[in-house]
């Protein structure tokens, strides 16, 4: 045979074995096995490598981490069993196996958090927002001569989509309150000296008002609006911390599309009356209406990308369950079955299946966390799948909350994307960032 041929020969077999084994249980395990895990208190996990040898683990600190339940921190294991990682205390630390005692084979970082549990909502609430200054919606002409029309507003170099925080410096929330501030400058001829805040820069504006001949009174040539209302569903309330999040997604205004900026609120009890169902091209919506307002669930104290949040004093009625349960990290979602929790009638929280179809892996925060498509048939018949007001659901997975809905997909209204709950729990407050708990453990 040829010397190139058999080079080539041997290539093909060479090529053939690596492939045999990267397809083996071994390699396929090393390369799942992580270099970093995060677990919470009391939390165990099963970590398999399947090679047939023995190895030397060290543990930096045994009283964070066990290790087939030893607690000393040199011993020796087989690689041929799963590692059955046991949590103790909080903190850092970290697990290594070396070959023969001295050819370093994985490093692996853990970091034990605190036990966190909470209760799973799913209930439909109405949500009352109140801004932190009064925002600018558009313009408003006004005439101030047979055929002169101007806004004094938008000569004045404000914008749509700023926040007005305060006039004359006196702070303003409440667009009641503006009608005399107008009227007294108008006549005295005083421009009002406005703060507004311009994607997070405050500047001040002088806006001198002008008398409108038809209305008889003086106007800023502005639309302006206080406060926002809708309904959405909670996603869970943290008994310990007796603190909520809902929506899963950021209040906007409905003309500007820009985020609110919260100066108070609340969230009250919601009835669903009706379903408007979701068809290719068009999202459906709950229809709801709020109920028994004089009894508030809780504050609104942020309105953030994955949604609102506040205090609770007390665990809302109509639970799934009253008892809280275990949260999963992002890393911890799997693409299989779930379910979600919601209402479709009333005030009844329901359970209902779901399939996760993708889970993205995201070193930063995002709403786009999964995939989710609605597989009961009840509520596809109900509902035709993801309708507006279902923003918020949590979604349940393995007996842990792993997420929340917070977008429909608007061609295939039986799927949409879910967000992690943990990033949920760190804007209200419960759950550490990464970086911040490296800090900590520091």
């Amino acid at each position: 045979m040829k010397p190139a041929n058999t080079r080539r020969w041997i290539g093909l077999m060479l090529v053939f074995i690596l492939g045999i084994f990267c397809c083996s249980p071994p390699f396929q395990n090393f390369a799942s096995f992580p270099n970093e895990l995060r677990l919470f208190s009391g939390q165990g996990k099963e970590l398999k490598l399947t090679m047939p040898v023995s190895a030397q683990a060290t543990v930096k600190n045994p009283n964070i981490l066990h290790v087939n339940g030893h607690t000393q921190t040199s011993f020796r294991v087989s690689l041929n069993e799963p590692l059955s990682l046991e949590t103790g205390s909080t903190g850092e630390t970290e697990l290594k196996l070396k070959l023969f005692g001295a050819i370093p084979l994985k490093t692996l970082k853990v970091n034990v958090i605190p036990d966190l549990k909470v209760v799973p909502g799913g209930q439909t609430i109405g949500v009352k927002l109140k801004s932190a200054g009064i925002l600018v919606v558009g313009y408003h002409l006004v005439t101030i001569a047979d055929n002169k029309k101007i806004s004094p507003g938008e000569n004045a170099k404000i914008q749509v989509g700023d926040l007005i925080m305060s006039i004359n410096g006196h702070s303003i929330n409440e667009v009641l309150k503006v009608a005399d501030l107008v009227t007294k400058a108008g006549e005295s001829k005083h421009p009002l000296e406005l703060i507004v805040n311009r994607n997070n820069d405050k500047i001040k504006i002088l806006l001198q008002p002008e008398y409108d001949v038809t209305d008889k009174m003086y106007r800023l040539g502005l639309y302006i609006r206080d406060s926002a209302a809708g309904i959405g569903t909670l996603t869970f309330y943290a008994p310990d911390q007796r603190v909520y999040g809902a929506l899963g997604h950021v209040i906007t205004d409905m003309d500007t599309q820009t985020p609110i900026v919260v100066g108070g609120g609340e969230i009250v009890h919601s009835n669903v009356t009706s379903i408007a169902k979701s068809h290719h091209g068009e999202p459906g919506e709950k229809r709801a209406q709020f109920f028994k307002e004089s009894k508030v669930l809780g504050n609104i104290e942020k309105n953030t990308a994955f949604g609102i949040f506040g205090k609770m004093s007390q665990q809302p009625d109509h639970s799934i369950m009253n008892d809280a349960i275990p949260v999963a990290f992002a890393e911890d979602v799997k693409e299989g079955p779930a379910q979600i929790y919601t209402v479709v009638n009333g005030q009844k929280v329901e359970k209902f299946d779901i399939e996760i179809t993708h889970v993205a892996h995201q070193d930063f925060p995002s709403t786009k966390g999964m995939v989710i498509k609605i597989t009961d048939p009840r509520l596809l018949e109900m509902t035709g799948g993801i309708v507006q007001g279902m923003s918020g659901s949590p979604i349940i997975q393995n007996g842990k909350i792993i997420g929340a809905v917070t977008h429909v997909f608007v061609n295939d209204p039986t799927s949409g994307y879910g967000c992690f709950i943990e990033w949920m729990l760190q804007d209200a407050g419960i759950l550490l960032k990464k970086n911040e708990s490296e800090l900590k453990a520091s």
